[in-house]
């Protein structure tokens, strides 16, 4: 902290020379025109320093130092910070000359741009007044294209074009068509076709700022025999041969060359070559061919071509894909076709391993730890099957100011076995699968939990599928999953005290069957756009029991009774009747290459009817810790006002859930990151429960029962795993009354326990 002060006090033109200026910042103006300040200022060549929260924090670090000195800390500071940025006037002109470029491409072909330059004790603001007219608009597009053949296949597809009469010019909608009518000629055979043979002629001199395109497309030029140009047609080329290496090692053939191929023997499989090392194939030959979309005596395809190579890396089961094609030299024989070899280079990962994973964790002073021990098979069954096995051992404390310090124990074993494709009976899914790349999941598990206040062991199964619609868009879904819980023993003290108190709780904490299935659909563009803004969505859905009580109801099976209610039992016990579902939305926004703030809300609810009371334990909603709102310990906020009697063990569930976070992250220096957040929401009951007066949700009066919790963390970016640790403040309490809900506002002493918590975790907390 006193290093962080220090920092912020430093002058920012410290080390500025004599005569010159810090660049303090750059201002956009734009006069008329749909242009963004956003679109222009990436085209400034000169940009100031960067600012965290308004402050030029690398600045402050550089000016820390002592630039005649080399020796640490002095070299450390300069390196992580940042040297002034000195104000630049020829900076300027190029800048200008970015703009006046980048306005012609949008169309503004007679925009202006002129600059203010402001200097006041050192530091220099740039100020850039854009004056734009009316865009040039499309008015008619002419072709010019030289093979016929091409022509065909362009007017083919001509409704696509984006080009469009009566659109403002563009360069980029250009530039986009470009690559749009390569890939649509490629995937039609002409392999060579490149949008290098693509051009634009634009005529500006028609009326009414309306501009006329010639759209053009050249034949290729070779240097003939003579080195003089000879232009040549473009030609349409089929497969001939498919070269399949299903063991290819590309270290070994960088080490042994052409000694290394002549090792691999070929098999001649349904008009495929497969060669390999081994006689054996590692991977079923049908399984790669349902994965290959590219046909012996078919039109080459780029397209194609890049859903095989995302098709077989689907499979896990290689690291390395490489889909190379050799033209064959002979003359044609098929009219004007030449012809194309195809090799697939298959690179295997490691069949199987072992990882050992070690877990710590500190959650609102709650220590804990877990060791992990995995064992993966990616080839199981020579089909690409995924099988998956596991052990866990986990141990957490859970301390209380007036109890003193209890555990918690954890073991448990789960296995899973992934196949690709769809396991469905009685149904050919083979269209599905080339579209999609679904796969099929298998999974069991055991989980014994022995907790401060009682025990319970989870017994569950389920079966699923997973498929891509798109490179952003996920479905899974599970239209079979069974959970077996049971809760063998719980404490009577903490029985009498806090259960038995409420019907709600009593329905929580009973053996139960869950047998249901579930569905989840995620939209995300998180890995794809990480230095953009991007947003994720998940949205839920599950229910349980229904299909049990039509059976029930039609085989007219005996309700059995208790003090609460009647209800109908499968093996001993009673199931789960319910349904519960919930969205997840995420935005990043990235306000420079160091700081970005990230957007989450939350929206879950779960109703429990006919064969239950209440929703199974693990079903419920619960806030605080880690990736809640993180003024309050884990499990401790809520539901609703309600506020529970002091206990042993503090496990506070709801049936609704709202949940709204703002998280302002920003890069400090090497892997150290820092994060400021605001977390709001609560957890609330469904039903009324007169035992547990405030914890029911209302419309007309939810928003009473906000939380409010700010704080602040840093992160340990190593890479391979972010850890992080978070400090939360309360900052609103729901379970006081009146002005003391507001924590800087209470005047009374504080029985209601700490005001902060801390958090320390594995990866960021949405």
């Amino acid at each position: 902290m006193f290093l962080l002060l220090t920092v912020l006090s430093c002058s920012p033109t410290k080390y500025i020379p004599q005569g010159e200026t810090l660049l303090d910042q750059n201002y956009v103006k734009i006069n008329n025109g749909n242009l963004k300040k956003s679109e222009i200022y990436p085209l400034i060549r000169q940009k100031p320093n960067k600012k965290i929260f308004g402050v030029r924090f690398h600045l402050g670090l550089y000016n820390f130092s002592d630039i005649d000195k080399d020796k640490w800390p002095h070299s450390w500071l300069r390196n992580i910070g940042e040297e002034p940025v000195v104000f630049d006037m020829n900076s300027v002109e190029k800048s200008k000359e970015q703009i006046k470029a980048y306005l012609i491409s949008k169309g503004y072909f007679d925009g202006s741009i002129t600059e203010k330059i402001e200097t006041e004790k050192k530091r220099t603001k740039v100020y850039f007044e854009i004056n734009l007219n009316t865009p040039y608009t499309i008015h008619d597009i002419k072709y010019e294209i030289e093979d016929t053949t091409i022509a065909k296949i362009v007017f083919i597809d001509s409704a696509a074009c984006l080009i469009e009469r009566g659109k403002p010019y563009d360069a980029d909608v250009l530039q986009a068509e470009r690559n749009r009518v390569e890939r649509f000629v490629r995937d039609h055979g002409f392999y060579n076709f490149s949008a290098e043979n693509i051009s634009f002629r634009v005529d500006s001199t028609i009326p009414n700022r309306q501009v006329d395109i010639q759209y053009i497309i050249r034949n290729p030029v070779r240097i003939g025999p003579d080195n003089k140009p000879v232009i040549v047609p473009h030609m349409q080329y089929r497969l001939r041969n498919i070269y399949i290496y299903t063991d290819y090692n590309p270290r070994d053939f960088l080490l042994m060359g052409e000694e290394y191929l002549k090792r691999f023997d070929t098999i001649y499989y349904e008009g495929y070559y497969f060669i390999s090392l081994e006689k054996k194939p590692s991977v079923n030959y049908d399984l790669l061919l349902q994965c290959i979309y590219l046909h012996p005596g078919f039109t080459f395809n780029q397209s194609n071509t890049e859903r095989t190579n995302k098709s077989l890396l689907a499979l896990k089961t290689y690291r390395l894909v490489n889909i190379l094609y050799n033209e064959v030299e002979e003359e044609p024989k098929d009219g004007d076709y030449r012809y194309l070899d195809c090799i697939i280079q298959l690179t295997p990962s490691s069949k199987q391993s072992f990882t050992v994973e070690l877990e710590g964790t500190n959650s609102g002073g709650n220590l804990g730890g877990a060791l992990n021990f995995i064992y993966l098979n990616r080839n199981l069954f020579h089909g690409a099957e995924q099988f998956n096995f596991k052990l866990r051992g986990a141990y957490e404390t859970f301390s209380q100011t007036t109890t003193g310090i209890k555990s918690t124990r954890e073991f448990g074993a789960e296995t899973s076995l992934q196949f690709p494709g769809l396991l469905v009976p009685f149904l050919k899914s083979e269209n599905f699968i080339q579209k999609y790349n679904p796969s099929t999941s298998v999974q069991a598990a055991y989980n014994y939990q022995n907790l401060p206040v009682y025990k319970r062991t989870v017994a569950n199964a389920s079966f699923g599928y997973r498929w891509n619609q798109d490179n952003y868009r996920t479905h899974i879904f599970y239209p079979l999953q069974m959970n077996m819980v049971k809760i063998p023993s719980i404490e009577q003290e903490y029985y009498k005290n806090v259960i038995e108190k409420s019907s709600y709780l009593i329905n929580s904490y009973k053996d139960v069957l869950i047998a249901g299935g579930s569905y989840s659909y995620i939209f995300s563009r998180q890995n794809i756009r990480r230095s953009k803004d991007n947003w994720f969505i998940r949205i839920n859905a599950e229910s349980s029991g229904n299909l049990l009580r039509g059976i029930m109801n039609i085989t007219g099976a005996t309700a059995v009774h208790d003090s609460l209610t009647s209800h109908f039992n499968v093996f001993g016990q009673p199931f789960a009747q319910f349904v519960k579902g919930d969205i997840d939305i995420r935005y990043n926004r990235v306000i420079n290459d160091v700081s970005s703030i990230v957007f989450r809300g939350f929206a879950g609810a779960g109703f429990p009817y006919k064969n239950s009371l209440a929703l199974p334990l693990e079903k419920q909603y619960f806030e605080g810790g880690a990736n809640g709102i993180r003024g309050w310990q884990v499990r401790s906020l809520g539901p609703g006002s309600y506020s529970p009697p002091e206990a042993k063990y503090i496990n506070q569930t709801g049936d609704i859930k709202l949940e709204a976070n703002i998280e302002y992250r920003f890069k400090l220096f090497g892997v150290l990151e820092g994060a400021v957040f605001l977390d709001a929401g609560n957890i609330w009951a469904i039903r009324n429960d007169p035992d547990r007066p405030g914890a029911m949700f209302r419309f007309n009066k939810f928003y009473d029962d906000i939380a409010i919790g700010s704080g602040f963390g840093m992160r340990f970016d190593l890479k391979v795993v972010l850890l992080r640790a978070d400090l939360g403040f309360k900052i609103r309490d729901p379970k006081l009354t009146g002005r003391d809900r507001w924590i800087f506002t209470r005047q009374s002493s504080d029985k209601s326990g700490s005001n902060a918590a801390f958090v320390i975790a594995i990866g960021y907390p949405f």
